[in-house]
């Protein structure tokens, strides 16, 4: 898993564990692209942090584009009602207009209020006033996506948490299958589990290909799987179906590719510079591989050694640029040109 990834989510369950047991922040702000993390801690402050019979009386949430500035310091400033303490949420803070004026309130923070401040899909200015001081007197978490490259392993750290095992392979599925947005990884395991029979501790990739809705047989991973292999005939068909999917979109193919290929380089330069590297150093060269996967590139450095893998590299910056509209003049179907580059990289 990404460094950010494993900050952010260890600073989350650290918040979430305090909040549980009853130690708030004067103000959260809860920021980042990627809203898994910043939606997580904002639920579990609203479960937490007011009985529910003071709620009415304790509790504001509202929405940035609905509120000022001055409203929401107004809400914070009251005192608590027959409770501990006054909880007030501003839902997509990033639409209020006024939003850097809660830098005032800020400053000078009631004990008794816990005010959250949750941006959507964004993120505070860190040079200015709130977020210094949010970060001064309280908690901002800064949540950035993870890469895609590195998803199968924020999966597998994910089913850890629940108490479950996934292989590496269903785990690779699976991120392939629903993306790189965790919510909806969260949302499909929901699903998955609900589906499988009560008690399942281990997932497979069997598992994954019969409730999630994707078969194994036909996608990028396995297409990268058979290309390791150089095996021609399976790899030519499953970039032919690949192709022909609702779907599909090359840049995304060719950039899964990219990454496979510049992990080969990078493993047989390894290689080449120590022929009987250490798991350490096989962890640096194949960044976000889970070991299980090792075995795969060991075939793949002999299939693909460093000027074949560079020469690929070259032609996948091609294909790229083809895919994004590049060379207007030639109108190739993106299928079609899969199916071509699956062949080049065969032969090179």
């Amino acid at each position: 898993m990404a460094k950010q990834g494993i900050n952010v989510s260890s600073q989350c369950r650290e918040l979430i564990s305090e909040i549980k047991a009853g130690q708030y922040k004067p103000v959260y702000l809860l920021m980042g692209e990627e809203a898994y993390y910043p939606d997580l801690v904002c639920q579990a402050i609203i479960d937490n942090c007011i009985d529910e019979f003071s709620k009415d009386f304790n509790e504001t949430i509202c929405y940035g584009a609905d509120v000022t500035a001055d409203q929401v310091i107004s809400a914070a400033r009251q005192f608590p009602m027959m409770a501990d303490r006054v909880l007030v949420v501003v839902r997509e803070a990033q639409l209020m207009k006024t939003l850097e004026q809660l830098s005032v309130y800020c400053e000078e923070p009631l004990e008794s209020t816990v005010l959250v401040i949750l941006m959507h899909g964004a993120s505070a200015d860190k040079r200015k006033a709130l977020y210094k001081q949010a970060l001064k007197v309280g908690a901002v978490v800064d949540s950035q996506p993870v890469r895609d490259y590195e998803i199968p392993a924020w999966i597998t750290s994910y089913y850890d948490s629940r108490g479950l095992r996934i292989d590496p392979d269903a785990a690779a599925l699976l991120g392939e299958s629903v993306g790189s947005n965790l919510s909806t990884i969260v949302l499909e395991t929901d699903k998955l589990l609900k589906a499988l029979p009560e008690g399942t501790t281990r997932i497979t990739a069997d598992d994954i290909e019969k409730n999630v809705g994707v078969s194994r047989q036909f996608t990028v991973f396995e297409l990268n799987k058979e290309l390791s292999a150089r095996n021609a005939t399976k790899a030519l068909k499953i970039a032919a179906h690949i192709g022909n999917s609702a779907r599909f979109a090359l840049p995304a193919a060719v950039s899964a590719l990219y990454m496979e290929f510049n992990r080969i380089l990078r493993y047989g330069a390894l290689l080449q510079r120590n022929p009987y590297p250490s798991q350490e150093d096989k962890a640096r060269a194949l960044a976000g591989v889970n070991p299980y996967f090792y075995r795969q590139y060991d075939q793949a450095v002999r299939n693909y050694p460093v000027p074949k893998a560079m020469k690929i590299i070259s032609l996948l910056c091609e294909y790229d640029y083809l895919g994004k509209g590049g060379d207007g003049s030639v109108a190739t179907d993106p299928g079609e040109l899969l199916v071509e580059l699956t062949a080049k990289i065969l032969s090179a």
